[in-house]
């Protein structure tokens, strides 16, 4: 009869399990928000880019970095989608813009979401609530394809619902697309609905709610090589002016674009070459 009781409760306890330990928020700078079990995993070292090191991308820059500022000294602050060409610095620029907040002696907190873990966000959001602390809610890579019906759950963190969206919390989002959909999905919905307007609307509308729109387009040549010479100061790599310019365009042309990605992979390589551990 006890064995038979113990399975029971033992059966009961995996169906509503107790509910899990508040995270502790003092175990890191960065946490990534993980699901099966619900938790906050602390990252203890990010891996970014020094803010002085990221070029071509000023305006974006120092227009983030002045909103999170205002957010991390607790005043109004506005939700930020990054978009525009791969490469280009969105990722990076968010990290390195919390590490500069971090360095002026604010205390602000990151916590990466993946896109497929968005319909868990409402459970994210009521550890968040319930700190004392600030919060930088990042989700990298952000796009939705025609069945995909993760963006309701964004819409909830960019508008809150009734309870609306905690005050300590902002979230910085990431994609290729201004939009969030592909161009090709918004035509489909504009030529076969009943109501295209409406059937647009509901797609486009989502980006609207991010109050700052920040575009990043493909650098120049110019840009391409001040990011690499930029990365050689840092660094301690020296290139004659010519030699280096001459092998930068050669990768680049080889790769077939310029961006800031493409930028680092070339001064991986010069760098491995001469010697050098990153």
């Amino acid at each position: 009869m006890s064995d038979a009781l113990t399975r029971i409760a033992e059966a009961l306890e995996r169906m509503a399990p107790a509910p899990r330990p508040a995270p502790d928020f003092g175990a890191a700078e960065a946490f990534l928000w993980a699901t099966e079990p619900d938790r906050l995993v602390p990252v203890r070292k990010v891996s970014r880019v020094a803010l002085d090191l990221l070029r071509g991308i000023d305006r974006a820059r120092d227009t983030l970095l002045a909103n999170t500022l205002q957010f991390a000294r607790g005043y109004a602050a506005n939700n930020a989608l990054l978009w525009g060409a791969r490469g280009m610095g969105k990722s990076s620029l968010v990290k390195a813009v919390h590490a500069e907040v971090l360095a002026q002696g604010l205390p602000l907190k990151l916590v990466e979401l993946a896109r497929e873990d968005l319909p868990s966000v409402g459970r994210l959001m009521n550890h968040l609530r319930a700190s004392g602390s600030r919060f930088l809610l990042f989700c990298d890579d952000l796009s939705f394809s025609h069945d995909d019906q993760h963006y309701k759950s964004l819409k909830a963190v960019l508008d809150g619902g009734i309870e609306g969206r905690p005050a300590n919390v902002l979230l910085y989002a990431t994609s290729n697309r201004r939009h969030l959909m592909p161009r090709d999905m918004i035509e489909n919905e504009r030529s076969t609905a009943i109501n295209p307007a409406e059937a647009v609307e509901e797609k486009v509308s989502l980006s609207d709610r991010f109050g700052l729109w920040l575009g990043f387009h493909p650098c120049s040549q110019d840009e391409f090589l001040a990011m690499i010479a930029g990365y050689c100061a840092a660094y301690g790599v020296e290139i004659g002016a010519d030699e280096l310019r001459a092998e930068a365009i050669e990768w680049q042309a080889t790769r077939g674009s310029r961006s800031g990605r493409v930028a680092w992979q070339y001064f991986s390589d010069l760098a491995g070459r001469r010697g050098i551990a990153l």
